[in-house]
């Protein structure tokens, strides 16, 4: 099989794929074509049916794993394919695994790491309130190993949520380093359950779609909700405490317009919305990078909100600067 992470232009395919994506539209003349978006474990790739009356191409629909045969051409910079055949894929020409993207890094290893630096949070009350999520929920812990972070723009595959959160709670542990007035158990614990509300806004693997309550509340609000929850379990938990956590989750995207319901007040919420935009925007470049063997300008990009470019090799000048 040809993992989609080893595709590159004018490769020939012939191997199976789960669809992740399917969406019927029309040319500027007039000829309808399909959206596909094929799916391994490796990742994802946009992917075009031209003559959707082509004999080769039978009837399929999203979360079918399919026989897919075609092309791999370059549009804009990006991989695509250019699908020529099709068919859905009969039980047992497929392991279900094979098609689930997957962090790199080893879950368990990276949750007893999470668990250690838990450990060290001095505050009883913030150390039982993560407790509370990460070591006594059972369901919680189960949803929050497979959940991604994302539907689609960074760490979107098993195994994402953690490796997110694991990376902002490592960047504000060092921030505490370096700035003093920062109260480290506080941002540490406003770290951990930043994203929380992702397992119940995301639905699980292959589908990794927005749930009702997700497009309806959003997991900033939800994670709000369920660090209420907890606290009422919590004997004697001090109110003013329980509102910097709140509003550090309130406010961890920043701005309004990014869906934050509260701009940061308090350092640590600062130190926490920088954290998770810097985790979240270097993951969806090294998404991209590893995504194409393109070495010139890959075009705009929305998160990052400028037209991207990797660095050249060490030796080389960027053509046209010298």
């Amino acid at each position: 099989m040809k993992y989609i992470e080893t595709l590159r232009e004018s490769d020939n395919i012939m191997d199976i794929y789960l669809i992740k994506h399917k969406q019927s539209a029309v040319t500027k003349n007039g000829k309808p074509y399909e959206n596909v978006i094929l799916q391994d474990k490796t990742g994802t790739i946009d992917s075009k049916i031209w003559d959707v009356s082509s004999a080769g191409i039978e009837d399929f629909d999203v979360l079918d794993y399919c026989m897919v045969g075609g092309q791999v051409t370059s549009f804009n910079g990006q991989l695509q394919v250019n699908i020529k055949r099709i068919r859905k894929a009969k039980e047992g020409e497929y392991i279900p695994g094979d098609y689930l993207p997957m962090t790199t890094g080893n879950i368990d290893e990276m949750y007893s790491e999470l668990l250690k630096i838990m450990s060290g949070i001095n505050s009883p009350y913030l150390k039982k309130l993560c407790e509370a999520f990460f070591k006594d929920d059972n369901d919680f812990i189960t949803a929050f190993k497979k959940s991604s972070a994302a539907k689609s723009v960074h760490h979107g595959f098993v195994g994402g949520l953690l490796e997110h959160t694991l990376s902002v709670v490592k960047l504000c542990d060092f921030y505490c380093t370096r700035y003093r007035m920062l109260n480290r158990d506080l941002l540490l614990t406003a770290a951990m359950l930043h994203d929380i509300g992702k397992v119940k806004e995301l639905s699980a693997f292959p589908q990794n779609d927005y749930t009702d309550d997700g497009q309806l509340l959003g997991h900033i609000v939800m994670g709000y909700e369920m660090v209420g929850e907890k606290v009422k379990n919590i004997d004697g938990f001090p109110h003013q405490l329980e509102a910097e956590v709140k509003h550090c989750i309130l406010a961890h995207h920043g701005e309004y317009e990014f869906g934050s319901p509260k701009k940061p007040a308090l350092m640590e919420a600062l130190a926490l919305n920088m954290a998770d935009n810097l985790d979240a925007k270097m993951e969806t470049l090294t998404e991209l990078f590893n995504s194409t063997t393109d070495k010139g300008w890959l075009g705009f990009n929305r998160l990052i909100d400028s037209n991207i470019r990797k660095t050249g090799e060490s030796g080389d000048a960027p053509a046209g600067l010298f």
